[in-house]
């Protein structure tokens, strides 16, 4: 949900996101970090470093596109807040598991992966030694995170807004001047039809892997059979080979059949999303697995894709007149299975939310739907997926709102929404401020000139 406000007095929308933003650039600059960097605060068993504050607040004004400022001040008391939750959450005995903190851990990889296109790359960039060192740090950093979540979650988990109070705090924004305006957004829904390979051309590849197999099996070199004949575009660079683990960003079924080999052993062939493979494992080390991989992708014929428009074509002239209703048709021909169930509606992966704001989506996606109005769908039309599969497309414009500033009646639940998050806020405020008498704090003299809402210099009036 995207919105604008004409000040921050009452509504402070990205307040809340700076715990994430703090969580994420602790890592992206921990690698940079000089050794001597002196300490500016403790709360409890927790630092902040006298980098943080100008990185933490370079990065947060970057993210939000210049649109949000904030003094040295304000952000080392956002920090503060952090560490003083992360402190309490220690004490309250919050659980966080390691596997929710490695699913997070995950996810990062996955997102700087995509960002410098490999994890060498990756690896290279923030200046670790291996992606394992790498991952130490994210873990420490994912944890806090977990920790700071639960604790709030703890805090705020009996808190909620009556309808009372959204109607007192929509008026009050009225008043003000400070309604919130909502951006355009959208909900689409699709059906995916997937350019399948003929039998004949399956046959071939599974013949041509299986006869590179026995190659490699009898001597032939793993590395100059995988640039020779291997579809994945990495492999000039590094010949196929890959470090994978269970929390990698490799699909299910590649770090299934690495995990169940034998050292030197080459699997059988087997199909996955981006085509067919074979894998060969060079070394263990730990939960790590040293393996390289050839990939080969049937060819779709031209024909084949024609055909796959016609039926396209088909299903959208179904619906257009009637014969079937769109999410009928979803569940009778679409292929895509993260879709299928639940009527073609498709997930903003930014927000995992089912709308999407016109002014921050993909721009391909942007061209296809910006003139569809509600209730229309487009023509069919081409797309490729991540992995190289091949498939035709129709999208419904489920839903469609216009930038708008806020409306009590129309925009109940959003407002809600804002009117919960600053409930929960004022909530926080309130535990914090019990809590730093109770905690020791220690700021350095160039801080205690801040002027901060709570009292983190404790002094004898507020």
């Amino acid at each position: 949900m995207q919105y604008r406000t004409k000040t921050s007095k009452n509504i402070k929308p990205i307040s809340l996101l700076i715990f994430l933003f703090i969580g994420l650039y602790t890592f992206t600059t921990q690698a940079q970090k000089n050794k001597i960097d002196g300490v500016d605060v403790v709360i409890g068993k927790n630092i902040v470093l006298n980098s943080d504050i100008a990185k933490f607040k370079l990065d947060i004004e970057r993210r939000s596109e210049g649109k949000f400022k904030i003094t040295d001040c304000e952000m080392l008391e956002q920090i503060m807040l952090q560490k003083l939750l992360s402190h309490h959450a220690v004490i309250d005995s919050v659980m966080v598991s390691a596997e929710e903190v490695n699913s997070a851990v995950a996810n990062n990889i996955r997102y700087f992966i995509q960002q410098f296109g490999s994890e060498e790359a990756m690896v290279k960039a923030y200046g670790f030694n291996d992606a394992e060192d790498m991952k130490k740090e994210l873990f420490i950093i994912e944890k806090e995170n977990a920790l700071v979540r639960k604790e709030q979650q703890k805090i705020n988990e009996k808190v909620d807004v009556t309808p009372e109070e959204v109607r007192i705090y929509y008026n009050g924004l009225k008043k003000n001047n400070e309604l919130p305006e909502f951006q355009a957004e959208i909900a689409l829904a699709q059906i995916v039809v997937h350019a399948t390979p003929t039998k004949e051309e399956v046959s071939r590849v599974l013949k041509k892997l299986g006869a590179l197999k026995k190659e490699i099996e009898e001597g032939g070199s793993f590395r100059m059979k995988a640039i020779l004949n291997s579809d994945d575009p990495a492999v000039v660079n590094n010949g196929g080979k890959y470090t994978i683990t269970k929390e990698s960003n490799f699909i299910k079924k590649f770090k299934e059949v690495a995990f169940s080999l034998d050292i030197n052993q080459v699997s059988e062939p087997f199909k996955s999303a981006f085509g067919y493979h074979i894998i060969q494992l060079h070394e263990v080390k730990g939960n790590q697995r040293i393996a390289s991989h050839i990939l080969i992708q049937p060819e779709i014929t031209a024909t084949k894709l024609r055909e796959t428009e016609i039926q396209v074509d088909k299903i959208r002239k179904e619906i257009l007149e009637n014969d079937i209703t769109f999410e009928e048709a979803v569940k009778k021909y679409s292929d895509d299975e993260d879709t299928k169930q639940n009527g073609g509606l498709i997930i903003n992966p930014q927000t995992n939310e089912s709308t999407f704001d016109l002014t921050r989506m993909d721009p391909t996606l942007y061209a296809r739907v910006s003139a569809v109005k509600k209730g229309e769908i487009t023509e069919s039309f081409y797309d490729e997926a991540q992995g190289g599969e091949k498939m035709y497309k129709i999208i419904l414009m489920k839903d469609r709102t216009d930038a708008h500033v806020a409306d009590l009646i129309n925009d109940y639940e959003k407002v809600q929404q804002l009117a919960l998050q600053k409930k929960k806020e004022e909530t926080i405020t309130k535990w914090a401020k019990g809590k730093i008498k109770d905690t020791y704090i220690k700021l350095n003299e160039t801080h205690k000139k801040c002027t901060f809402e709570k009292n983190w210099k404790k002094e004898s009036k507020e």
